[in-house]
């Protein structure tokens, strides 16, 4: 069981399961709308989980009926008069927030139970796998607003996921996209009744925690650092540094045995 009684304002964390933990955007009066707060909890708490040992999959999700609003309008207000370099922190904690998540070594998964919005559309794209609720709802509201969409990682993240052309027609218009439209652009990887989004999840986090945690993390290190490289001949190169220290491990030969002996592998992640 992981340590997780440090107090949040604006998040729960709990461990449904040995090894998975949820966090939940707890603000649902608001929608879950980020505040400055939310984005050092968020920073914090990922910072801390990816000290845990026993971590295997994070879940993000939503108090109440939304995933999150973005940012909270009513602290919006604020922005004009906070000036060019008050704003650029303001910018600078919400991306660190939000990096720290997609930095965890282990998978993140969303299960987006309601909308997600401006920049919870970009807490929801952070995430390695996106589980929707039938209801879901996603937009790219920034230019509603008078804002752009080259904002916390949507510009890089969406596009990558959807396409350019797909993504230029959400981001200019700040349209919704429904959870039917979102999956059939590959924005999520499957969508799930409401009463049963939360299940869903688990049961994939089940599936991911059975496998081998070095395995599994050295995996998702190289599907993101690949995003970024710029040719295959570097992709082979991180890929094989990960296959090799992998065998120099306990569950490459505790997988070899299990079959061998037709039973199921005990991974220890050492």
């Amino acid at each position: 069981m992981m340590s997780l009684d440090i107090p949040y304002q604006t998040l729960l964390l709990d461990e449904p399961a040995h090894g998975v933990v949820m966090v939940t955007l707890n603000r649902p009066a608001r929608y879950n709308a980020m505040t400055a707060v939310m984005f050092d909890e968020l920073e914090r708490a990922a910072t801390g989980l990816d000290d845990e040992d026993d971590l295997r999959v994070v879940i993000l999700t939503g108090a109440g009926k939304a995933f999150c609003a973005g940012y909270d309008l009513a602290d919006a207000e604020d922005l004009p008069r906070l000036g060019a370099l008050g704003m650029l922190d303001l910018q600078e904690r919400a991306a660190r927030a939000l990096l720290a998540v997609r930095s965890l070594r282990v998978p993140v998964v969303a299960a987006v139970n309601g909308p997600a919005a401006g920049g919870g559309l970009a807490l929801a794209l952070v995430a390695d796998i996106r589980i929707a609720a039938r209801d879901a709802k996603f937009n790219a509201a920034f230019v509603r607003i008078g804002l752009s969409a080259g904002d916390l990682g949507t510009s890089w993240l969406l596009t990558r996921l959807i396409g350019p052309a797909a993504t230029s027609e959400i981001c200019f218009t700040g349209r919704l996209v429904g959870a039917a439209e979102a999956l059939n652009l590959g924005l999520v990887n499957s969508v799930s009744e409401p009463e049963g989004l939360i299940e869903d999840t688990l049961s994939l986090a089940a599936a991911i925690s059975a496998n081998s945690p070095g395995g599994v993390q050295l995996s998702k290190r190289a599907l993101q650092a690949n995003l970024e490289t710029g040719s295959y001949a570097a992709a082979l190169e991180l890929e094989n540094r990960g296959q090799a220290l992998l065998t120099r491990g306990a569950d490459v030969p505790e997988a070899l045995a299990a079959l061998r002996e037709k039973r199921p592998p005990v991974f220890t992640g050492r």
